[in-house]
């Protein structure tokens, strides 16, 4: 039984762990291609090679010193260090240390957290004109008013996409009181911005042209009619506010051109107030505002007399549009034909910037919560726009907006679900060409984004074949051996560029196997993922990289790639390539429960394969599994039902069945049974069934209470399988198997086989003993095999129809028996595969005195010779090389035998009559 894996979404932009330093990695960057040795590089024109470096990343141009004096000295060029992306790494005061001797001309900086700005005072960039900052919530008035302290060149300050609570109204009058040249000012999340603030603000910062306040406690909205220079102006996700006091003092903003107040409770009355009394206002933006969306008469409010509203129930578009052209000929690529205009004037450059900086950073917002009444805006509008947004000439734009299509098209999180309409949507307006551009793209932080995207957008299989299939071929002439199909080539472009050569970036590395993951999981796209290298590129990120995120995903794409057993042969491939099971083995041992449970995933679907079986064995995989089992008792339902599924691949193999048992495997698994989770008890009774077969661990399942377990199992359970497979375990523990010298003698040395025979009496008895007390050591052992059988005779006979079984019984109508076979069958059985022994097991159970465990055995016959099972013929050829036809007879025809055991008896010789002339006929 085969499982693929969906991706477990992330709403969150997490940190990557990639740390900057002269010490770094040299070689994670570079491609595994033929060298060009006649090029001496280091003899480039200087300005050739600077212009070289500058596509390099800021960790990549750092360890240029590490190489030697000519590039160490071309590499601190100040033209390469005017701006500096440090959102991928770590950064701390060390690596802070190590650039701060390039940085004397740095203008631009961006970084994450409290722990970077606090590094980034070292840096000594005393020139800075720009400072962009994510994730600041741990950040304090001292550390934001240092920054700002020691930059008074700064134009632009952007702290956002979170809270940063912990700034007060003090550290915005430090801004305003150091920063006099300040034209833009964004902060998110501050919990109060009062009227001193404001007003300092006001005083100090004359060339003040853009602010933004977004996701405020409180902000003094009066106190902004003193912004007078202010063009732009943002309170978005704002609380708290007076809105007729809003309205009024905002309209004597005589430079306001653009006002953004999405996500905020303003009302139509406020609104119609300020485009009536505004004399600049341009551009009103309400994105997600109910109280307004009630109110509003959707038929005019794209254009009120030269001033735009856009909001979720206008036409964005021919809003933007109408801005700078007749929006009668406007299509959906408002964005794209104002980029394509030869004659475009400044102010309306600038005002679209703005709009794209806003829009895209809303419907980020809005994304990640995914509110149920903007169902209807995505389809409509929504995901158009965000297309056209990722085509900005503004990173940041970019970044937010393939952010925002990765998040909006998650609909449950945990169990990795994705709304096909709307990841659909992208498709069909061509977003998945528009991502694989991107993704090979120089910035970072937009390859994480959309990476992030591809990877969710694939959860849907038409996006997952559309990526393998968007692409034009770009390594021709630079591998002989490269692959040159079109349906290849975004395979090899994303496994080498982006999860090689990017081999250092953790958080790349997630998205991109992330993404490969999800394309795994499409049998077509899993054998090009495995022919463009992506088996090689896996296992070599499960064994090389010790980042959780990337072993999980790794993980996860290599369990996809071996899901597909029935139709191809990548399961066999992945077990072939060096070192895939050894790590996969080490990966259950992993501190991320994430990790262990893809590890231990891939284990399973690698164990239905017979030489993966073998291997992962001779890999300790016997000894790590248990050992994952027994550590996962409170773990999630996940990790337990693929610990338990990986062990119940495993015991398909009888030495490996013996090792499980020897390992102490039985107790855990007898734990997870009596979970109340369908698909953790079903795993652990498909394993207690295989182990069962082996009278040494069908006495530990005695010994350790795993009787009652099967019992409740069999009488219990919601899956007809789980049930299927405790009957047929607790049909080999009551079968006379169990007291079989010979099959355990060898593990009870030094004693005769009399006293190994008492030995198991007294073992079995003991534990039946304290099951029932007050009876004898017969009566004990009666007891528990009525138990046992009562309960698989209930099991099989809940397949019966009495009225249907006695006309079957009398006439063998053909019509009766099909009747009969349908409503016996369990579809999940087909995939079951037994060996040649447990055949021979069933045959004999149909010469065993007990009828029920006649029943029993001819039922499970059914199930495996069931025509179109996976496995069918295989059955049906083992039941012939023991002789089955005749005893299936001789059942069939018994006058004392069971009407189930007659039935399903007959129903069996049917089969293999089908199955032997399939086989007739295809060999003619």
């Amino acid at each position: 039984m085969t499982r693929r894996v969906q991706q477990k979404v992330s709403h969150s932009m997490d940190q990557s762990k990639a740390v900057i330093g002269n010490n770094s990695e040299l070689d994670g960057g570079c491609l595994n291609l033929p060298a060009i040795s006649e090029v001496d590089w280091t003899r480039l024109p200087a300005d050739t090679a600077i212009q070289i470096f500058s596509y390099l990343s800021c960790r990549d141009r750092a360890s240029l010193s590490s190489t030697c004096r000519a590039y160490r000295l071309l590499g601190s060029s100040p033209c390469l260090w005017s701006s500096l992306d440090l959102r991928p790494y770590k950064f701390d005061t060390s690596a802070a240390e190590s650039l701060s001797s390039r940085c004397t001309n740095l203008q631009a900086l961006w970084f994450r957290g409290a722990l970077s700005a606090d590094a980034m005072i070292i840096l000594q960039a005393r020139r800075l004109r720009e400072i962009n900052v994510e994730f600041c919530g741990e950040l304090t008035d001292a550390i934001f008013s240092a920054i700002v302290a020691r930059h008074e060149m700064l134009e632009i300050l952007h702290f956002g996409l979170d809270v940063c609570d912990r700034i007060s109204s003090d550290a915005i009058k430090t801004v305003a009181y150091c920063c006099p040249k300040l034209r833009r000012l964004w902060l998110a999340g501050v919990r109060e911005v009062n009227g001193d603030a404001i007003n300092a603000l006001a005083k100090h910062c004359r060339q003040l042209v853009e602010v933004g306040f977004i996701d405020s406690g409180c902000v003094d909205e009066a106190a902004l009619e003193n912004l007078s220079s202010v063009r732009y102006l943002s309170i978005a996700g704002a609380r708290n506010l007076n809105w007729s006091s809003a309205a009024i003092a905002w309209s004597k903003l005589t430079s306001l051109v653009g006002l953004d107040t999405s996500r905020t409770n303003i009302n139509l009355s406020s609104v119609m107030r300020l485009l009536s009394s505004s004399r600049n206002l341009k551009v009103l933006i309400a994105l997600n505002c109910p109280v307004f969306e009630a109110e509003a008469d959707t038929s005019m409010m794209y254009d009120q007399k030269g001033k735009v509203v856009l909001s979720l129930i206008s036409e964005i578009v021919k809003g933007v549009a109408s801005l700078f052209s007749d929006t009668t000929e406007i299509n959906n690529g408002a964005f794209q034909n104002w980029r394509k205009l030869k004659v475009r004037d400044r102010i309306s450059d600038e005002i679209v910037s703005w709009i794209e900086w806003v829009l895209s950073h809303s419907l980020m917002r809005i994304s990640k919560k995914n509110p149920k009444e903007c169902d209807d805006f995505w389809l409509r509008q929504g995901a158009t726009l965000l297309l056209s947004l990722m085509e900005s000439s503004q990173q940041e734009v970019q970044e937010r907006a393939a952010y925002a299509v990765a998040t909006f098209v998650v609909i449950d999180d945990q169990n990795a679900m994705v709304d096909c309409q709307r990841a659909e949507a992208i498709l069909r307006h061509g977003g998945v060409q528009l991502l694989l551009d991107l993704a090979r793209s120089c910035p970072e932080g937009l390859q994480s984004s959309v990476a992030k995207a591809i990877a969710n957008l694939s959860v849907d299989s038409k996006v997952a074949k559309a990526v393998a299939e968007n692409s034009l071929p770009t390594w021709q002439g630079q591998r002989t051996d490269w692959p040159q199909k079109r349906l290849r080539e975004d395979y090899g472009i994303f496994l080498w560029e982006k999860i090689i050569s990017l081999s250092s970036y953790a958080l790349y590395q997630e998205r991109a196997a992330g993404a490969l993951a999800n394309l795994a999981a499409d049998d077509k796209c899993s054998l090009e993922v495995a022919r463009a290298g992506g088996v090689h590129a896996l296992v070599m990120l499960a064994r090389s990289f010790m980042f959780e995120g990337v072993q999980e995903q790794a993980a996860r794409a290599l369990a996809n790639l071996a899901a597909h057993g029935d139709s191809n042969s990548n399961n066999a491939d992945v077990g072939l390539e060096t070192g895939a099971l050894e790590a996969l083995v080490q990966l259950t041992f992993s501190k991320h429960e994430g990790v262990r449970q893809e590890a231990a995933g891939a284990l399973w679907n690698l164990s239905f394969d017979d030489r993966n079986r073998e291997a992962i064995a001779a890999a300790d995989g016997v000894e790590a599994l248990v050992a994952l089992v027994r550590s996962c008792s409170s773990s999630s339902q996940g990790l337990q039902e693929r610990a338990a599924g990986a062990l119940w691949g495993l015991s398909l193999s009888e030495a490996n069945s013996i090792a499980i048992g020897r390992e102490g495997g039985v107790a855990p698994l007898i734990t997870l049974a009596q979970s109340a989770v369908v698909d953790v008890h079903e795993t652990a009774a498909g394993a207690l069934w295989n182990l069962a077969f082996n009278p040494g661990n069908a006495l530990c399942i005695v010994e350790d209470g795993g009787v009652q377990a099967l019992i409740h199992l069999c009488s219990s359970s919601l899956s007809k399988m789980a049930r299927f497979m405790a009957a047929l375990a607790l049909a080999y523990i009551v079968d006379g198997r169990m007291e079989d010298i010979a099959s355990i003698g060898s593990s009870l040395e030094g004693t005769s086989e009399s006293e190994n025979l008492d030995v198991i009496r007294r073992m079995a008895l003991k534990h039946i003993e304290d099951f029932v007390l007050g009876t004898s050591e017969s009566e004990n052992l009666d007891v528990l095999r009525r138990m046992a059988l009562k309960h698989i005779e209930d099991f099989v006979r809940s397949f019966s129809d009495p009225q249907t079984f006695a006309t079957a019984l009398v006439s063998a109508v053909p019509t009766s028996l099909a009747q009969i076979t349908e409503g016996a069958r369990i579809p999940e059985a087909a995939h079951l595969r037994c060996s040649g022994a447990e055949i021979g097991r069933f045959v004999s159970m149909l010469r065993n005195p007990s009828s029920i465990l006649k029943a029993c055995a001819a039922f499970a016959l059914l199930q495996f010779t069931m025509p179109g099972g996976r496995h069918s013929m295989h059955h049906t050829n083992l039941l012939q090389n023991v002789g089955a036809p005749r005893v299936l007879q001789s059942t069939s025809a018994a006058a004392i035998a069971p009407v189930e055991a007659k039935i399903f008896a007959k129903i069996v010789l049917r089969n293999l009559e089908h199955h032997q002339n399939q086989h007739v006929e295809a060999s003619i």
